[in-house]
């Protein structure tokens, strides 16, 4: 493993195939206080959250949980979401799914079942945060993506999936409310969203 300032990438090997570079990732001993991703066929290694982004998320969770499509549940991690067409597998903060996805042995979960996630950024995750996973995300289908900057303050909500990512977004610092379109069609209060 070569370590680059906080993103540990797996390197020196070549895999044939995204199911080995999955093996990899499951086999994988990650050190504490860290989670493992696969972003654009490598292993990536970032820290985990600050502890006050688990207020964060929980805000998130109680406003959209009266707003879920029907069947479908919101989590915050760790599961492990693949992307096997643009070779990533991702663990988001927060998520939507069909209560169906869940029912597997696997723990490498359909990325398309997701109706919603949203990725809480870091300095390790925001600029993959804001670019390589709006892409990903928009291909998959994904009905809603929301991005919480902690480092800018500020909450994107992208919609309007397509094959180069979202065709449709609004932004607006933490304190004001944020539109989350259908299939979810409510406010999103971001008061509380910064740091301690």
């Amino acid at each position: 493993m070569t370590v680059m300032a906080e993103r540990p990438t797996m390197s020196g090997t070549e895999y044939q195939s995204f199911e080995e570079l999955l093996v990899a990732l499951d086999e994988l001993v990650v050190p504490d206080g860290y989670r493992a991703e696969i972003m654009r066929g490598s292993i990536v290694v970032s820290p985990w959250s600050k502890g006050y982004y688990l207020r964060v998320m929980r805000l998130v969770c109680a406003q959209l949980e009266a707003h879920l499509p029907e069947s479908h549940v919101i989590e915050r991690g760790p599961f492990l979401y693949v992307f096997p067409g643009d070779g990533c597998a991702y663990g988001p903060d927060i998520h939507v799914a069909h209560e169906r996805v869940f029912e597997t042995e696997s723990h490498h979960l359909d990325g398309e079942a997701l109706s919603f996630v949203a990725e809480l950024t870091s300095p390790a995750t925001r600029k993959n945060d804001l670019t390589e996973k709006v892409e990903v995300y928009g291909r998959a289908g994904i009905s809603v993506y929301l991005i919480l900057d902690m480092q800018e303050e500020q909450a994107t909500v992208l919609w309007t999936p397509s094959a180069k990512g979202y065709e449709s977004r609004i932004t607006r610092p933490f304190g004001e409310k944020l539109p989350i379109p259908a299939p979810f069609d409510c406010l999103l209060d971001t008061a509380g969203f910064k740091a301690p």
